[in-house]
């Protein structure tokens, strides 16, 4: 569209008969404005007006040209500043010494058609005839453009200048497009793109932890490149969410306005970010104020956080507290003693428009020049005569102490100069253009000074220095400004902090809190979360088709840990250790083993000291009664050996208790399998040496006998017991049992335990027991109805049965037991079986010895065989 509108303009002055000589306009723009001349002219555009009126285009007659209306005294200062900063340099006998700069300015009225149409006469003039020959009668041309004040009005414009290399300098232009070189290859600005406000602005959210927040933006490219880089900046980056991005209609569309509204109360975002001119933001607050939306923290871009219509008693309850980033705050000496000489007489007068001064001279004073509007007079107006005292009025234009956009005009105009002052000082055969040359100030084109205004490098007088990148951005600093409610209920704006880029730390963010009001009871910032925080122990899980800011709050799995907040996922333990109660900490998994100190280890321990003891006593019993019938009559010596053996059997069972080492598992089952097997061989020979001399009573039987001396059955016990002292020794050699930190059981427990090392030796180990236990039963059953007064073959029938039923349920028991309870149960098997021989075999004897010693005489004895 700025293309084919470009092209029209141009091929319409070029198709004039005159342009041989001289060109002709088709047609003038009546614009406010405001003219000098001078060697080079530079051209300003500024809002001095905010909203115009455009008549019928019917095309019925000759269109007339818009009026502006709304007279703004801030724009009015920022276009005054530029005239200041020309007048500055002209007085500056350093910077472009013998060279008078002029200056030719625009109102814009806030309207892109209006904004072009002051470019376009920026860059061709608008004199009615203008000579192309060496005496350039006419307008001077205008080597820079300080402007415009908005994106979308600089973009238009920027592509025209830029196709004709003219320099164009920003003072209020943020758009983060207005960077690409390759699109706008003459645009600059004083001002940081709107990329870094927007993450400045992020950074004042990551700062007060605020992940969930609402975006309204203007329907213009200012607002739309901001959704973008938010989109991009914020979102994407894992940095929050936007709970709702809304485009602000430009009209007052009630029902749109009130729909946002609606979406603005539902949502539990309570923070609101505005990034939108003041324009699109007045509609928007009137319907928040209208539904009483109150608790909000606003976000003010820079467009509007300094905004004087906004700072009302009557929207502190809804505005007060807002935090936004401005323009970096400067001072210019001298300004508001130049404001105050301001006179329309000293100003040219506009031929093609009103003069700017004028129309501010006529708003402040309320006012008209003459000629006055018909009827004027008659209604009791004043007339103006240019000799009214600025100070006798309040007015904005005169207060200097805010000075942002006005400062940032300020820098333009100094870059222009400095960079036509590099220049200007180009010595000839050293200069950067085609051989070595250099521009001069008589045929000085635009593109020229566009190569000296990249490369321009200065620092101002309120110390802040000034360049430009690749891109054309300045070095980019932004105030962090917040709306302190002052206790009369006016606002004050005050500096809290400011967002800058360093060389060295990147962007920075220096905020001081204290400072900050915040509208709320607690006078604390809010919490804008859409989900709290995961705490430590808990992992994040994602709501489906919400935000990733909207998710629940997971309990780590056992033996799974989180120790950060907000973790994705929860990391395993080693295998040592395990999740604490709060799964937020890896800890030494517990540890299990057969304790000493533990009831059942103590229970145990008692157990194997009792039998010991009761061994130890009926050893003694036998021992001081070892000449009496009942002990002879029952072969003393194995009795001796059975006695020992057991107490061998009882000790054994203590290696099962306490941690397990490597010693004490070799000796646990090598102990309890000779011990075992000692006690059962004495029993078998015991068994054997009785049924072998019932049969040497019998007729013919006496040979038997020398089979069973006593040599025979010490050597049998040996031998018996020396094979299975053969199984241990081999199965220790080639796969001893070793300590064991078993997981399988428990998974926060660690079982210390023995490792048998090989199954078939410990196979081997319990299956001889048995082998001789089951022999010593069945020979010892066999013999059980020997005639005798005292038959030890029942004893030792029913001692062998209690001694293998006690193992054989021992082995189901002990493969289902886990951990320590295996080790338990094998000593409580030990302890059985190993009580079980003691009294079945010593208390019947011991009962007759002590408490019926009548009975234990030989004659009794035989006696009791005589009667049978």
């Amino acid at each position: 569209m700025y293309f084919m509108l470009l092209y029209s303009y141009f091929s319409s002055v070029l198709s004039s008969p005159l342009y041989s000589s001289s060109c002709q306009l088709q047609g003038k723009s009546h614009l406010n404005g405001l003219h000098k001349a001078g060697d080079v002219v530079l051209g300003g555009i500024f809002e001095i007006h905010f909203f115009s009126l455009f008549p019928d285009l019917s095309f019925t007659s000759v269109p007339q040209q818009p009026t502006c209306h709304g007279f703004l005294i801030l724009g009015f200062r920022t276009a005054m500043t530029m005239i200041f900063a020309i007048d500055e340099i002209n007085r500056n006998t350093n910077l472009l010494p013998n060279v008078t700069l002029g200056y030719s300015l625009y109102d814009n009225c806030y309207k892109l058609q209006i904004g072009f149409r002051a470019a376009m006469s920026l860059i061709s003039g608008q004199e009615e005839k203008f000579i192309l020959d060496e005496t350039c009668q006419g307008t001077p041309p205008v080597m820079g453009i300080v402007g415009d004040s908005f994106s979308t009005s600089s973009i238009a414009i920027a592509y025209v200048t830029g196709s004709y290399r003219v320099p164009m300098v920003s003072y209020f232009a943020t758009c983060s497009c207005l960077s690409d070189r390759q699109k706008f290859p003459s645009f600059f600005r004083t001002i940081p793109s709107d990329g870094f406000q927007v993450r400045a602005m992020i950074q004042i959210l990551n700062h007060f932890g605020w992940t969930w927040a609402g975006l309204l933006v203007s329907d213009d490219d200012y607002g739309l490149h901001a959704v973008q880089s938010f989109q991009s900046e914020f979102v994407q980056s894992g940095g929050g969410c936007l709970a709702y991005v809304e485009i602000l209609p430009w009209e007052n569309d009630r029902a749109e306005i009130k729909r946002i509204v609606d979406v603005i109360k539902k949502s539990t975002a309570r923070v609101v970010i505005g990034f939108a001119h003041e324009s699109y933001m007045i509609n928007l607050i009137e319907e928040l104020l209208r539904q009483n939306v109150t608790g909000l923290q606003w976000i003010a871009s820079e467009s509007w956080i300094a905004v004087t219509v906004f700072q009302t008693p009557h929207l502190m309850p809804y505005l007060a507290g807002i935090l936004g980033i401005a323009i970096h705050r400067g001072e210019i000496p001298g300004l508001r003693e130049y404001l105050l000489q301001i006179r329309p007489d000293l100003h040219h007068s506009n031929s093609y428009g009103n003069n700017i001064v004028k129309l501010f001279w006529e708003h402040t004073f309320q006012c008209r020049f003459p000629p006055p509007p018909e009827g004027w007079v008659d209604d009791g107006g004043a007339l103006c005569t240019g000799q009214e005292n600025l100070e006798d009025v309040e007015t904005e234009l005169l207060d200097v102490s805010n000075l942002r956009p006005e400062y940032n005009v300020y820098k333009a105009v100094y870059a222009l100069a400095y960079a036509l002052d590099d220049l200007l000082q180009c010595e000839p055969g050293r200069g950067p253009f085609s051989g070595h040359s250099c521009g001069n100030l008589k045929r000085l084109e635009p593109w020229q000074l566009l190569h000296y205004l990249q490369k321009v490098n200065f620092t101002t007088s309120f110390g802040d220095q000034v360049s430009f990148d690749e891109n054309g951005d300045a070095f980019p600093i932004y105030d962090v400004m917040n709306w302190l409610q002052l206790p009369d209920g006016t606002i004050k704006l005050q500096n809290v902090g400011e967002v800058k880029r360093s060389a060295f730390k990147g962007e920075e963010l220096t905020i001081d809190e204290n400072k900050i009001f915040w509208n709320f009871k607690s006078k604390k910032p809010p919490r804008s979360v859409c989900s709290e925080s995961c705490p430590p122990g808990t992992r994040m899980a994602r709501k489906k088709g919400e935000p990733v800011c909207c998710f629940d709050c997971i309990p780590c799995s056992e033996g799974k840990i989180s120790n950060e907040t907000d973790s994705m996922e929860c990391k395993s333990c080693p295998g040592d250790f395990w999740s604490s109660p709060k799964r937020d900490n890896c800890v030494p998994k517990k540890t299990e083993f057969l304790s000493f100190q533990e009831p059942l280890g103590i229970c145990l321990t008692a157990g194997s000291l009792l039998g010991t003891s009761i061994s130890a006593i009926v050893l003694g019993i036998f021992t001081f009664h070892r000449s009496t019938p009942m002990v002879r009559a029952n072969n003393s010596e194995l009795s001796f050996q059975l006695l020992l053996s057991l107490k061998l059997c009882f000790l054994c069972s203590l290696l099962f208790i306490g941690r397990p080492t490597l010693w004490t598992c070799q000796l646990r089952h090598a102990a309890f399998g000779i011990s075992f097997v000692l006690c059962v061989s004495c029993i078998l020979v015991k068994t054997m040496v009785v049924l072998a001399v019932f049969k040497a009573s019998k007729p013919g039987g006496g040979a038997s006998l020398k089979w069973f001396g006593v040599l025979q059955q010490r050597g049998t016990v040996m031998v018996l017991t020396s094979i299975q002292a053969a199984v241990c020794t081999a199965w220790i050699l080639s796969a001893s049992p070793t300590p064991h930190k078993n997981t399988q059981y428990y998974n926060d427990k660690i079982v210390y335990e023995c490792a048998v090392g090989s199954p078939v030796g410990f196979a081997v180990l319990l299956g001889y027991i048995g082998f001789l236990s089951i022999l010593s039963f069945l020979i010892a059953f066999i013999a059980r109805n020997l005639p005798d007064t005292f038959n030890e073959a029942k004893l030792i029938t029913f001692s062998m049965l209690i001694f293998c039923a006690v193992w054989v349920a021992f082995v189901p028991a002990y493969i289902s037991s886990p951990g320590k309870y295996a080790d338990a149960v094998e000593v409580f098997a030990i302890l059985a079986s190993s009580f079980g021989l003691l009294l079945a075999l010593f208390g019947p004897k011991c009962y007759i010895i002590l408490l019926r010693p009548e009975r234990n005489t030989r004659k009794a004895i035989m006696g009791r065989e005589i009667q049978t």
